[in-house]
């Protein structure tokens, strides 16, 4: 019922606007139009010579074709016929889906190959030449000659991290292969970074000073140092005294290492404390409070003085759950962490989370949203988890999910299980990896350049939680040697993660340049390890556009558990809304009022979604499966699209992320490039 609102209606515009004037429709396709993307320093004439009056266009906006003469494109914002002027053909990007790629760190996985054409890529992939592909790769990153070259660029050696330097890789074109026994896909790409190449200055500090004259000057000191933020959230509960006091000694310690060692705000601490639900147990007195923040953090005495005030509450909250997410969203959220190149929050707990359905949560996300938004701010998240032998506790599914909240792309968990609640191992533990924080820290600024870490297997997802039903097991109590190697295997972790950070920071700091604009063909899968992706699927949204994502999806889920839509409408709807997304999330907006169909209903679902490269979870659910889910799969799978909605909220409140296209301060039209996991 509802949903048939946007999809009619802009049928009915459509037709409209045929009576007047129209975009052209892609290739093949009934109501879908063409779109390009202009790229940076392109310009916008009147008429379609080159030599007519013309005006900037704003890097990466988005335009409807209307009329092509030779290189000359007519073209205008939106669907409805008002037209913006002429640009050159070589000035765009082909944009007829809204999906882009941004490639993962090439630490963790092999450097993308970009190859002048499809063939010479095409001919490796269906041989499963490794050999061919492995000895071409070697050369080229050994800068050797490679006769008829096929390859026309390699993605750099630097990691450009597309939070900090923004750049586009659209997809044009999509072929779906095998890469061995796996499932890869060959993709034509474009990409285009916003300065287009362009080497970044290093960022240096300035300080004012006025000299003999008595004239203000600013004085260049050096270029910024490295600085590590490290933001501790804790459990503040009934029983967790002795390990805040244990915290405040581990800290004073690592305070102490890092005078000695010169290192004054060079490492920052903060501290945030959470309980639980205040409305069930007044007696708590505070959700989340922040004691200290990363700047006040810089000076110990400050840090203690603030600390020294932090006290267990002295009443139990209603069960043996606790909202952690709160206290970690609180520290994302609540802390400036701007001037920081390395940004970790470390929860310690005692207890189980409080996941995005439960009622006494408060930030209605799930561990996968939680974690995404830290991983947007380049927040690691680290877990010290307490495990008390009680048998209300539920541990295990504790475990799964801080698992799944500490996971950091390519690296692995940041979890680490105290088991029976040691107090001594807890703060040895946290010592070790604050005093291993500090020595990336001095490494750093003494030019110590990284060295490359024994890799772990790289972990995607965590296990989901077992069902709350299930007993829990009493925890066996852990000898020392296995303290040890959970110890070590985190610590290498740790390890690879600051080499990781250290690294971005020294290209940044060398203003590395970024990719070329280039047209090409690559695999979006490792060749020699065909389970690894290369790159992250992401969909360009304007901030306003994301909006109206949460506003539509809202309704949709609203009038289903009204019992308004039947499980087929919802999915349609659902299923027309996450087409719409991917192709053209413009359309998105402002269609929410008329009930005649969705694009199932009107027969244009499978023209939405048949050259898609990727689908997302709703998009792959057939009526079928849905029906042979239990209740229980069909609440949750509900409360994963409640969650992603909880999301786009905070991420949308979240304006230090957002892009704004040739610059000023962030509105409606700034960008961010949303993960497709978290999209419907």
């Amino acid at each position: 019922m509802f949903l048939r609102l946007f999809f009619t209606s802009l049928l009915l515009i459509t037709a409209n606007a045929w009576a007047l004037d129209k975009p052209l429709l892609m290739d093949g396709k009934r109501t879908l139009f063409k779109r390009v993307l202009s790229i940076p320093e392109a310009r916008l004439y009147s008429q379609p010579d080159g030599q007519s009056s013309s005006e900037d266009v704003i890097p990466f906006s988005v335009f409807y074709v209307y009329q092509q003469q030779g290189n000359w494109l007519k073209i205008g914002h939106d669907s409805f016929g008002k037209t913006s002027g002429w640009i050159s053909e070589d000035q765009t990007i082909v944009w007829n889906q809204a999906l882009t790629v941004s490639f993962k760190d090439p630490q963790d996985t092999q450097r993308v190959l970009m190859f002048g054409e499809k063939s010479s890529l095409q001919k490796m992939v269906d041989e499963n030449d490794q050999e061919a592909y492995a000895s071409l790769y070697q050369k080229l990153v050994n800068d050797e000659h490679v006769e008829n070259n096929p390859v026309i660029a390699i993605q750099p050696e630097a990691h450009v991290d597309i939070h900090n330097n923004f750049y586009l890789v659209p997809i044009k074109q999509h072929e779906d292969v095998y890469l061995g026994n796996e499932q890869a896909r060959l993709l034509q790409i474009a990409s285009v970074p916003l300065s287009d190449g362009k080497v970044q200055a290093p960022e240096v500090e300035e300080t004012q000073s006025i000299d003999q004259q008595g004239q203000e000057t600013v004085v260049e000191i050096a270029p910024r140092q490295y600085r590590s933020g490290i933001h501790f959230v804790i459990d503040s509960t009934v029983s967790m005294g002795p390990y805040i006091d244990r915290t405040r000694e581990a800290v004073r310690k690592v305070y102490g290492s890092i005078t000695r060692q010169g290192l004054d705000n060079q490492v920052n601490f903060g501290l945030t404390a959470f309980r639980d639900n205040v409305e069930q147990v007044p007696e708590l007195d505070y959700l989340t409070r922040t004691f200290v923040n990363l700047e006040q953090g810089a000076d110990s005495a400050e840090f203690f003085s603030r600390v020294n005030t932090l006290e267990p509450s002295s009443v139990s909250s209603r069960d043996y759950r606790e909202d952690a997410y709160a206290g970690i969203k609180a520290a994302i959220e609540n802390t400036n962490w701007e001037n920081f190149d390395a940004r970790y929050v470390v929860l310690i707990t005692d207890a189980g989370p409080r996941e995005s359905h439960d009622s006494l949560g408060s930030t209605r996300l799930s561990a996968k949203a939680l974690q995404q938004l830290a991983y947007d701010k380049g927040i690691s998240i680290w877990v010290l988890h307490l495990r008390f032998d009680s048998p209300a506790a539920d541990h295990d599914r504790a475990e799964k999910l801080y698992k799944k909240i500490s996971l950091y792309p390519g690296i692995g968990d940041f979890y680490y299980g105290v088991e029976l609640g040691k107090v001594d191992e807890f703060g040895n533990v946290l010592e070790v990896l604050a005093n291993q924080i500090t020595q990336q820290v001095l490494a750093t600024i003494n030019g110590v350049l990284p060295i490359p870490i024994p890799g772990l297997p790289e972990q995607e997802t965590a296990p989901e939680p077992e069902p709350q039903s299930q007993p829990v097991a009493t925890p066996q109590p852990k000898t020392e040697k296995a303290e040890e190697t959970q110890l070590a295997s985190l610590q290498t972790r740790v390890a690879k993660l600051g080499n990781a950070l250290r690294m971005r920071y020294l290209q940044k700091e060398a203003g590395e340049p970024l990719p070329k604009v280039f047209d090409a063909w690559m695999v979006d899968r490792d060749f020699n390890d065909p389970l690894k992706s290369l790159v992250d699927v992401r969909v360009l949204l304007t901030r306003d556009q994301l909006s109206d994502l949460k506003s539509v999806m809202q309704q949709v889920l609203e009038l289903a558990e009204e019992g308004v839509l039947t499980p087929s409408g919802f999915l349609n709807d659902l299923k027309s809304l996450a087409a719409s997304v991917s192709r053209d999330p413009a359309s998105v907006a402002g269609n929410i009022s008329i009930e005649d169909g969705n694009l199932a209903d009107l027969g244009y679902m499978r023209e939405y979604i048949d050259d898609l490269p990727y689908t997302g979870e709703v998009m792959n659910l057939s009526l079928a499966s849905w029906e042979e889910w239990s209740a229980k799969e069909q609440i949750e799978f509900m409360h994963r699209l409640e969650s992603k909605i909880n999301y786009y909220q905070a991420l949308h409140d979240h304006t230090d992320l957002w892009v704004t296209p040739g610059g000023g301060p962030v509105n409606g039209n700034s960008m961010f490039p949303v993960v497709l996991d978290l999209l419907p």
